[in-house]
Order: structure tokens, then sequence, then C-alpha cells
């Protein structure tokens, strides 16, 4: 019986694994990777559909550069990649003759809280960053100066008052990056209606891609629009932890070791300070260059080619840990919505081809899941949590979110960078239901609010192992279990 070191909140518990089990780890990392600056500067000279940089960029005239905070991949380092890149491009531009004061950096956050100047001061190198004599504008999904476009959505007037526009992205999922980042700058309705895609790898089955392909058309129509993907590796950890969890001798040790026991009993403040300053490095294997969409689409298919994961067929019970901050950025703690938009909503809509639960399924989230919600930043979430409690359908729950939307004093917290939008929460919710309608029954191992689990509908269970068994009885008996070692959390190829 081997014993498999999982990430729970903050505390790391051991998973007991049989032979029979699959232990799912990252690939190694890439043996070649390449200089962000350099790449993107080659991609904009040389795209992979349609005109140049050079040829599209206007002589003293404007450009807008649309960027997506950077909650992808999870758990994220720095320095990024996409610092460099940004720098590289708008040198590009300056070469074409667009003046540095002539160029606007868009913040496409779509939902999220806005950046304050914390975040801004992180977008570009120290050096870039004093340089830089442009115009730095946040998106407020909520404001009602947004400009109309095709299909009845509304996106920031940056995007089209302007005489080039460039989307700098990483090729994360379907919905994140490329096309995306357009949708991200849209109006609150459009941005919550990205979140329910089946899977986020897959963009011929998902129509939130379609409508993104519809903004980006839209945009095009009225603006050059270029677009340039990063492909990222996955982060991986420096220092003492390094090789954890591709490695598979350093799980092993990691999960022999008598430190994980003592940090474990360590309280929930120093953990969680510990965890974040542990040293973690992130590089860029390519960068591509065209129309938003194709450069995004070549890019992830490289990306999930590069970090995939192969799992031979669907299991029967499933793993996950979820970890101790939530999915966007700014980072905050993690609560319960946002534990189950990172294990649902994210690491089980990481795969290609099938899902890799059997039908009725059961996944084990490794989470303590408290109602636990920070005061101010997170009280959509605490309000969204009570209408889920109080709502017995999903059409109540629709009426809630309605409310939420309208929300005055919350649509306030969120314009002055104390809270996300209102409709945040939902989306994270909506994410969800696709995982949801698919496994049979989701158990919460080391639950400590069962009221909070009872009212996700997920079974609370005490530990770990009361956990597996419980799932294996639901499986009629023993049952194949494969763990899923994360974050980061690696595409999962399965078939």
């Amino acid at each position: 019986m081997r014993r498999v070191p999982i990430l729970s909140g903050s505390r790391v518990v051991v998973v007991p694994v049989g032979d029979e089990d699959v232990v799912i780890r990252p690939p190694p990392p890439p043996a070649q990777v390449v200089d962000a600056g350099a790449a993107v500067r080659d991609a904009l000279r040389f795209p992979l559909s349609g005109p140049s940089l050079e040829s599209v960029a206007p002589l003293g005239g404007r450009a807008t550069i649309l960027v997506e905070p950077w909650a992808l991949p999870l758990p994220g380092a720095q320095p990024d990649p996409r610092q460099e890149a940004l720098a590289a491009t708008m040198r590009a531009l300056k070469l074409c003759g667009v003046r540095n004061e002539r160029q606007t950096v868009l913040i496409a956050g779509g939902l999220g809280r806005r950046f304050g100047q914390r975040e801004l001061e992180r977008l570009l190198p120290p050096p870039q960053a004093r340089a830089f004599r442009g115009s730095v504008l946040v998106h407020d999904a909520a404001g009602d100066t947004l400009a109309p476009i095709a299909g009845g959505s509304e996106i920031h007037p940056a995007l089209l008052e302007t005489d080039l526009v460039v989307v700098l992205s990483a090729a994360e999922t379907v919905v994140h990056g490329g096309p995306g980042a357009l949708v991200a700058a849209c109006d609150a309705a459009t941005a919550r209606g990205a979140a329910a895609a089946d899977s986020l790898l897959e963009a011929g089955s998902a129509p939130e891609w379609d409508r993104a392909l519809e903004i980006e058309d839209a945009v095009g129509r009225a603006v050059p629009v270029l677009g340039v993907s990063l492909v990222l590796d996955l982060p991986r950890l420096t220092g003492a932890f390094k090789g954890y969890p591709d490695d598979a001798e350093a799980v092993e040790a990691l999960g022999r070791s008598w430190t994980r026991s003592v940090f474990s009993h360590l309280p929930a403040p120093l953990r969680r300070d510990i965890l974040a300053n542990v040293g973690r490095r992130i590089t860029a294997t390519a960068a591509f260059a065209g129309s938003p969409s194709v450069a995004h689409a070549e890019a992830l298919l490289r990306g999930v080619e590069l970090r995939g994961t192969p799992l031979e067929e669907p299991l029967d019970i499933l793993v996950v840990g979820a970890p101790w901050f939530g999915p966007h950025l700014p980072r905050e703690p993690v609560n319960a919505i946002t534990a189950a938009a990172v294990a649902l909503g994210l690491a089980l809509r990481l795969y290609r081809n099938e899902f890799p639960l059997r039908p009725d399924g059961t996944l084990v989230l490794c989470h303590p899941l408290r109602r636990s919600f920070a005061p101010e930043i997170q009280a959509p979430y605490a309000r969204m949590f009570d209408a889920l409690q109080a709502a017995p359908t999903p059409r109540d729950l629709a009426a809630a979110e309605q409310i939420a939307a309208g929300d005055e004093r919350a649509l306030a917290a969120y314009r002055a960078g104390k809270a996300c939008h209102p409709l945040l929460p939902y989306a994270d919710w909506a994410g969800c239901a696709p995982v949801l309608g698919r496994v049979g029954r989701v158990v919460v191992a080391g639950c400590r609010d069962a009221i909070a689990a009872r009212a996700l509908g997920f079974v609370p269970s005490h530990s770990i192992a009361s956990a597996l068994e419980m799932a294996h009885g639901m499986a009629g008996g023993q049952a194949r279990v494969g763990v899923l070692l994360a974050p980061p959390y690696a595409p999962l190829i399965v078939g």
C-alpha cells in the first residue's frame, strides 16, 4: 500500500493507494524553453495568419494592448513570462511607429475583483514599468460607458476607439485567453455566459468558443485585431520540495517525510504563509501570433500536447485536492464555492476525448470546505451561498442571480476594487454544473463543515480513509481509484 501526499486546503494529507490504482502526475519539465520576449517579437513578425504587426501598426496612431489577469496556470509564479511578453509587445509597437505614450494597456478581468495599484505594478518588469508613459485601464464589467457591438453585447470602448488592438494572453483553456480575453472585456452578462463549457480544452463542443469568435469578428470589423498567445509550462516548485508533483521519487519522499505531519499541525495562517512563499518558476515554450482565435487555438493544442497527462480509461473514483487560495486574481482565501470551482470547475474540466470518471463515478474532494468568507472581499460569495441554501430549485437560484446582478451596493464595492462582481460566484458555480451532471457523488474528505457540504449537494466525510470506504461502497465493492496530484492541474488526455 502506497501513501500519496496531496493538498487539502493548506494541509498535506496522505491517500492510501493500492497496486491497481493510478497516481496521475503531470509530465516532467520540457527539455526546451524560449525567451518570451524574443518569441513574441518573432511571432509578431511572422504570424500564423493575416498580416504582420509591421504592416498593420498605424504610424503615429494609437494601439490598445488587451491582457487578462494571470490567474492560470494555478498557482502561478513570479516572475511570469507574460511580463516580458508585454514589454516585448510594447517595444515592437514602438519600433513600428506607435509611440509609448500612444499605447493603452487594458486589463480585462471579466467578473473578477478589479486590479489595484499593487497588481498593476506587476504587469511589467520594473524597468519597463518605470519607463512606460501610456495609459493603463482596468475594465469595469458594470460600467455605463461600454460600447455596443453585434450580438447584443457591450465592450470596453478602448477596444473600438483605437487604431489597432493586440490581444496578449497565454493559451490555458478555450475560454481563457485569445478571443476569450475579448469576452472578458465585455459587459457582465456576456462574461457570465462563458462559464459552463463541458470541457475547457475542446473548442468544438463549446458554444462559449463560438460566442467568443462572434465578438472577435465584431471587433475586427471596427479595428484591426492581432493576437499573441504564449505556450506556458506548468508552475514548478523549487527548493526543498523540488520535483513535486511530477517526480515519483519526490512524491514518495514527501509521503514519508516527518515534516509533513508537523506542518499539518501548524496554525492555518502560518501554513498558508509558508505555502505562499514556496519558490516556484514558470517558463514559456513557444509564442504564436495571428488572429486571436487562430493563435490561441494553435498555442492551446501545443500546450495540451506539452503538459497533458495520459489516462488510459475513465476511473471509478477520482481523488482531487483543492488548494488554500481561490481561482481568481487578486488571490483570495478559498471558500466553499471557490474550492468547488477549483476542483470541479477547473481540474475536472481540463480533459480531452472522454470525461475522466465513469458515469456515476465518485469524486473525492480533499478540502475542509468551511463556510469562511473573508469580510467585504467575499461578501458576494456569502450572499450567493445563502441564496443556494434557500433556493430549492434551479429557477429559484436563477431568480436570486437576477437580484444579485442589480445589487447597487455590491456593484459599488466591485467598482471600487473591494469585491468581485456579484455575478462571479454564480459563474463559478455554473462552471461546476457540467461535472455535477456526470458524477454520481461528490464526497468531501476531511470536511469540517457538514452544513456547507450538504448545501452544495456533497457528502461530508471526516477523513480520506472514510471517504474512500464510502466511495468503494457506492461502486458496489472494490473500485479503481485515481489520485490527481495537483496543483498545478495538468490536462488529462483520456483514452
